[in-house]
């Protein structure tokens, strides 16, 4: 019986040393600017958190810029004082006056900077918006995000998601624009903008896509699935112990005992 029990304890053994390999080479995977909530109901207001992570082992992030979607104009837009930063806003004209509480204002906040502050290597800071009212149609917000390097260098945050959910390798933060309560979902789906168009691509706030782009590890993607397997492999291993512990207990009923017994 002893062969049987060895072959037991090993694959159990095997198992968990397989789940820990995988979670250990899980992480750490490069991060990207990060949006909080993803989602919000369209015509509300909102509160969102920008995470800009610092990237880098040998530099330190001191310039953040978040470019609002020049499709989308929002009457009020207002930031959360982040201390040791200073920030400003950029706005635009608009050809179409927005209505805020009765009040109609024909300029809107088209870009927010950040600087004087430091988010070092290995850290990282959230800013604060609140905006609104959040556009009633279409399907998603895209906010364009510039993060700028104490060495010069710019890495932009600016790519949408493919069609088929795949994530580019500079996502930009992007809010999902859910039905309001009490909206038929097919009357909202039929009046959807195409994704393309409620980016608000168009307009000369949009940074250059066509400038270089820091090289930057993969999305979340990679680290959630090889979590996953680790956990799988990691129950796969206890199930293994406790087959070797059944496989013993069986073991000792069968085995005959003491002469006289």
């Amino acid at each position: 019986m002893r062969p049987t029990r060895s072959r037991a304890a090993l694959t159990a053994l095997t198992c968990v040393t397989a789940g820990v390999v995988l979670l250990a080479t899980a992480g750490p995977v490069a991060a990207h600017v990060g949006i909080d909530p993803r989602s919000a109901e369209a015509g509300s207001w909102a509160r969102l958190t920008f995470r800009v992570p610092d990237e880098r082992p040998d530099a330190a992030t001191t310039k953040v810029e978040v470019v609002l979607p020049a499709g989308r104009p929002l009457a009020s837009v207002s930031v959360r004082p982040v201390p040791g930063w200073t920030v400003r806003t950029e706005k635009r004209h608009l050809d179409q006056p927005l209505v805020d509480d009765g009040k109609k204002t024909g300029e809107a906040v088209s870009r927010i900077v950040w600087t004087g502050g430091r988010i070092g290597p290995g850290e990282f800071q959230e800013f604060d918006v609140s905006l609104g009212p959040l556009p009633e149609h279409g399907e998603q917000m895209v906010f364009k995000t510039l993060q700028t390097y104490d060495d010069g260098e710019v890495v932009r945050w600016i790519e949408q998601p493919a069609a088929n959910g795949t994530e580019p390798e500079h996502p930009a933060p992007v809010l999902a624009l859910t039905p309001a309560a009490g909206t038929d979902a097919d009357e909202a789906s039929a009046t959807r903008e195409p994704s393309g168009a409620a980016s608000g691509e168009a307009g000369t706030d949009a940074p250059n896509v066509s400038a270089p782009v820091a090289a930057s590890g993969g999305g979340d993607s990679a680290d959630v699935t090889a979590r996953v397997l680790g956990g799988a492999g990691a129950a796969a291993g206890l199930a293994g112990l406790l087959a070797a512990a059944a496989t013993r207990r069986r073991a000792a009923k069968r085995s005959p005992g003491p002469r006289g017994w």
